[in-house]
């Protein structure tokens, strides 16, 4: 078990996830545990390379949050 917690979330973006969930055969917490998982890890470039066993790199980095600002996430 984890933490549970209350998000408000658009209609549109709820439905959306519901139907998701329904497809793949997870359940709502599972699928809403797994995109936040993912953006985490998206946004996140320097831990993700520590897990694999790299270090810091100041241009991937750089690159990385030129990437993320372009795309106004």
């Amino acid at each position: 078990m984890g933490m549970k917690t209350a998000v408000s979330i658009p209609d549109d973006i709820f439905e959306k996830a519901e139907d998701l969930a329904r497809r793949m055969k997870k359940s709502r917490s599972k699928l809403f545990s797994n995109a936040l998982e993912e953006y985490v890890s998206r946004h996140a470039p320097d831990r993700a390379c520590a897990e694999i066993g790299f270090g810091p790199d100041s241009f991937v980095s750089s690159a990385s949050a030129q990437v993320l600002e372009q795309r106004d996430l």
